[in-house]
């Protein structure tokens, strides 16, 4: 079972390929309810402290929604929050669609619900357009070419073995990747696809638009 979560933040539309289908569990974090909206998508589920809706967009996201109000001091950010709730509901994948803008606090602990997926055996992306990410560890992956026009692979823990990249300007073979150097940036699919593979320990893989 997947599930979307809208997360707040601003995001490009217009490259965003990911949408939910009949069946999907649907949740809108907080103010992530607008990024629903801009896509023409009715949250099944709206969470979190509200405190950044008015009163008449609060009403309208309600409308036919599960409401989970939490208070505003908490230990969890409202994605988070999200992601939990997705779980509970039975979620094996999650797609979760903003929160990789604006404070980069919020940013970097987005993106390490992602590893935490991944220790869950559940698979997750963060994409809002302009950037989508991926966590992969110990294992291959193939992604292909869309809208985003660079790929990036920065380094999990001090050091991350075997890494290997096809199809790309840059390829690799068999490489290191340290924490402290990360110089496998900005690289380009040149084909459909690229094979992508980390024989041991765990990388973000970054696909970014062209901001020019």
């Amino acid at each position: 079972m997947r599930a979307f979560i809208y997360a707040g933040g601003s995001i490009d539309a217009s490259n965003l390929t990911e949408r939910p289908e009949d069946g999907d569990i649907i949740i809108a974090a907080d103010s992530g309810y607008r990024n629903a909206k801009l896509l023409g998508v009715k949250p099944t589920v709206l969470l979190g402290d509200f405190d950044s809706l008015p009163r008449e967009e609060l009403n309208e996201a309600a409308d036919g929604a599960e409401v989970i109000t939490v208070p505003a001091e908490k230990d969890f950010t409202d994605t988070q929050l999200a992601v939990k709730t997705a779980l509970e509901k039975g979620a094996n994948e999650i797609i979760i669609i903003g929160g990789l803008d604006g404070r980069l606090d919020h940013t970097l602990s987005n993106l390490a619900i992602l590893e935490d997926m991944h220790s869950k055996k559940v698979r997750a992306v963060i994409a809002d357009g302009n950037n989508r990410a991926r966590y992969l560890e110990n294992d291959s992956i193939i992604i292909m070419k869309s809208g985003y026009k660079y790929i990036s692979l920065l380094a999990i823990g001090e050091k991350v073995k075997g890494v290997t990249v096809e199809g790309c300007k840059y390829p690799l073979k068999n490489a290191t990747l340290t924490d402290r150097y990360q110089y496998a940036v900005s690289n380009e699919i040149e084909g459909n696809c690229t094979f992508i593979s980390v024989r041991k320990g765990a990388i973000l893989i970054i696909e970014s638009k062209d901001q020019k």
